[in-house]
C-alpha cells in the first residue's frame, strides 16, 4: 500500500478524534482506531514509515498519539 495514501488515511481518522473535548482520549481513539480497524500490513508499513523518518506527512495530533503508545514505540 502506498504510505501517502496510509498517511493520509491517518490523518483523517487524527480530524475525527481531534474534535474530542479530552486530548488523553483522542490520542487513545486515535491509536486505538489504527490498532482495531487496519489490516497487519497497513500498520507495519506505517511503523516502517516512522523509523524512516520523522512521520513529516503525518498531521501532529496522529504523531503524539502513535509516539504516546508502546505498541508504536520505535
Amino acid at each position: 500500500m502506498d504510505t501517502h495514501h496510509l498517511t493520509r488515511m491517518a490523518n483523517q481518522i487524527g480530524s475525527f478524534f481531534e474534535a474530542m473535548p479530552d486530548h488523553q482520549e483522542a490520542l487513545a481513539g486515535i491509536s486505538q482506531h489504527i490498532k482495531r480497524f487496519w489490516e497487519p500490513r497497513m500498520r507495519r508499513e506505517l511503523q516502517q514509515y516512522l523509523q524512516q523518518g520523522d512521520g513529516a506527512e503525518l498531521s501532529g495530533i496522529v504523531l503524539e498519539a502513535l509516539q504516546a503508545d508502546d505498541d508504536w514505540k520505535v
